[in-house]
């Protein structure tokens, strides 16, 4: 697969794409890396990395605590994009980065997408960065560069503004399982209505649904009518919940693609 360039399914037949989150510099600060490739060799077809921030208000609970615990293991965008360059030429799936805007505009945007390029970044997922203001001021720069963004939406988010939110989206478009954070137990994954008309829908991009899949069971549940999942919480709570994460993270994901 082209970092690049994420094709949707050819067939429904087809296993569905997986994309696998975790935030950078969890459970340790140098276990990046090593989560990295473990995902990359158990299966998954693209990694989304969390940059830890002070005020993740999107995320619950479980990412919540996993932003804490890598500002406290002094993870930083700095030591990220170190970490990324050290094995790019190693990572054949595309990895994309997940944030919040502050950070990335005190890193500063265009030098931090230069790094992105530098490597090995597929795209970006910065929920909090308004469409307007990607227009103007942001799209461009991320062209320059070849950088995928990629837009979210959610069962309340109107047909046209679905429509909207994917053409300026590239790479895939998110979309929300249900209007809540990520890791909520209440999440729903049986939203028929939705994911129907999410289907029906002349998108241009492959839709990945997220938020609240933990088992085989849900990624298949809300793959039925998209094009792949992303599992979160599930994941990251393996890091944080066990000493010997790295078999049980790789069992994991061999559940899910199996």
């Amino acid at each position: 697969m082209n970092p690049n360039n994420i094709q949707r399914p050819a067939s429904s037949f087809q296993l569905k794409l997986l994309n696998i989150y975790f935030t950078a510099g969890i459970p340790q600060l140098e276990d990046t890396v090593d989560i990295i490739k473990l995902i990359q060799d158990s299966g998954a077809d693209m990694i989304e990395i969390g940059m830890p921030y002070s005020d993740p208000v999107a995320d619950g609970p479980a990412i919540q605590h996993a932003h804490e615990l890598a500002l406290k293991n002094g993870m930083t965008i700095e030591k990220l994009f170190y970490q990324l360059k050290s094995i790019k030429d190693e990572i054949k799936i595309p990895v994309i980065l997940m944030g919040y805007i502050n950070p990335v505009l005190s890193f500063g945007f265009e030098q931090f997408c230069k790094e992105c390029a530098e490597s090995g970044v597929s795209g970006l997922i910065l929920p909090d960065l308004p469409p307007v203001e990607f227009e103007k001021n942001y799209q461009k720069i991320l062209e320059k560069y070849n950088l995928n963004f990629t837009f979210l939406v959610t069962p309340e988010t109107s047909d046209k503004r679905i429509l909207y939110l994917d053409s300026l989206s590239s790479g895939f478009l998110y979309a929300i399982s249900s209007s809540s954070t990520t890791g909520n137990e209440n999440a729903v994954l049986k939203n028929e209505e939705y994911f129907s008309r999410l289907a029906s829908l002349p998108l241009k991009n492959p839709v990945m649904i997220g938020f609240g899949i933990k088992s085989k069971e849900d990624f298949e549940s809300v793959t039925k009518k998209a094009d792949g999942g992303i599992i979160g919480t599930a994941f990251v709570n393996i890091l944080l919940q066990n000493r010997n994460w790295k078999k049980k993270a790789i069992d994991f994901v061999h559940s899910i693609k199996a």
